[in-house]
């Protein structure tokens, strides 16, 4: 029997947003926890032990609904044992939002570690950093089903061309829209961004008392398609480092549209400055809002809310009709750290874990997306609402710069404290995005 799809809240990244019965917390809890993550640099060289039996420990993230979750892991460990006599597996599901302080011990304390984790994927250059997680980039080159991840998920377990894990779930992001709003307002499904903020306005122009499409000073991830979608980037390598670009003139005419979207004739200032993505999602599934911009993760919140049965979900549209606006690809992944004495043991726990078969059994069971291509068309044909979100990751999601130092900016909320400046009319996009990429290339400098 097909069990519901229960769509997790997650970011994280991530952070965020990686992705249960939440949906995506505040930029400023997810900026924090982002923070928190990045344990002291550890002096973790390797066990250089292989021990191909003995127990395994596994470190995964307790769910608001775990049961669902636990079964299918129980199952892939199971079968993971009948595969491998004389190993065992214990599994820990800790909290996420305490998960700073034991990763940190762990990469600290080599002897108490776990052999595996799983992690945000906006975590793995600063836990790379840290000396946290083992080199497994021959295991994973050498792994059949490896050949279909996407590649934004492959590219969030990359650091300096070294593979340090494998996805487990991706997390993305699409527009939500009111069906009986806009057919009783004659207005059209937009199918461009400059469409969008013109049914936007018009529908608060015909409709005061809702927003026309929830935007949020704070929803960093609900603004990266717009920059993106104007050929901006956050930042560009340079060397062994990065350089911020939000400054540069595609990045801005990203940030004038996205920021165009505040104000009276939309989503006022005053309320709309300080909003999240939480914040937004809750704002279209109680009926305020005839648009927002929701993940995959967001359905369960939005299905438990006024507009059930009132809503429908498209890609986020591009600057030309037929284009999908670049998406942030959250999610989380599974690693081994290096400290593993059963490294042969733990790769294939890790496989096994992060399998095809497992991750159609969390889909089943948890809703998260696959990071298989083939996967993820077979889950869309089943249950029609994920289509929109495996569209949008088809056309070429994106991801954070693989730096330790997206933490910090992260943390620091440089992106959030730009977009406010700029819709509160302190700062214009120049003078904002100059001061936000001063602070994020301090960031990048910092890290090395």
């Amino acid at each position: 029997m097909k069990l519901p799809v229960k769509l997790p809240a997650r970011i994280a990244q991530n952070a965020r947003t990686a992705r249960t019965a939440r949906i995506a917390v505040p930029l400023t809890a997810l900026a924090l926890a982002a923070a928190a993550c990045a344990p002291g640099t550890s002096d973790n060289s390797g066990s250089g032990k292989d021990e191909k039996s003995g127990t395994l420990r596994v470190w995964l993230f307790q769910e608001v609904n775990n049961g669902p979750k636990k079964k299918v892991v129980d199952t892939a460990i199971a079968d993971f044992r009948r595969a491998h006599d004389g190993a065992e597996v214990q599994v820990e599901y800790i909290p996420v939002e305490t998960r700073a302080e034991k990763i940190k011990a762990a990469f600290n304390d080599p002897k108490s570690a776990p052999d595996l984790i799983e992690y945000g994927n906006t975590d793995t250059a600063g836990y790379v950093k840290d000396g946290g997680l083992a080199d497994v980039t021959k295991e994973f080159g050498a792994w059949d089903e490896a050949k279909d991840t996407d590649p934004t998920a492959k590219e969030s377990v990359t650091v300096d061309g070294k593979i340090y894990g494998a996805p487990y779930f991706v997390g993305v992001r699409a527009l939500y829209y009111r069906t009986d709003v806009l057919k009783e307002l004659g207005v059209a499904v937009p199918k461009t961004q400059g469409e969008l903020a013109a049914a936007a306005k018009e529908i608060h122009k015909k409709r005061p008392d809702l927003y026309g499409l929830a935007v949020g000073g704070a929803y960093t991830y609900g603004a990266m398609p717009f920059i993106w979608a104007n050929g901006g980037e956050l930042a560009e390598k340079k060397g062994e480092s990065y350089a911020s670009a939000i400054d540069s003139p595609a990045a801005q005419k990203g940030i004038k549209a996205y920021t165009s979207l505040f104000g009276g004739t939309n989503c006022p200032a005053a309320k709309c400055a300080a909003m999240g993505g939480n914040d937004t999602v809750t704002a279209f599934a109680s009926g305020k809002a005839a648009m927002a911009i929701g993940g995959d993760f967001s359905h369960e919140a939005v299905e438990a809310g006024k507009v059930k049965g009132k809503y429908a979900v498209v890609p986020l549209p591009g600057l030309k009709a037929g284009d999908i606006a670049p998406a942030f690809a959250g999610g989380n992944n599974i690693g081994v750290l290096k400290s593993t004495s059963h490294r042969t043991l733990a790769v294939d726990l890790m496989k096994q874990l992060a399998g095809k078969q497992t991750q159609r059994a969390l889909f089943s069971g948890m809703g998260f997306l696959p990071t298989y291509t083939d996967v993820r068309a077979d889950v869309a044909k089943e249950e029609p609402f994920v289509a929109p979100f495996v569209k949008t990751l088809g056309a070429g999601a994106k991801f954070v710069p693989a730096s330790p130092a997206w933490a910090k900016i992260d943390a620091s909320l440089v992106l959030p404290t730009m977009f406010q400046e700029i819709v509160s009319g302190r700062k214009d996009v120049a003078a904002a995005s100059a001061d936000a990429a001063k602070k994020m290339d301090e960031a990048f400098g910092a890290a090395g």
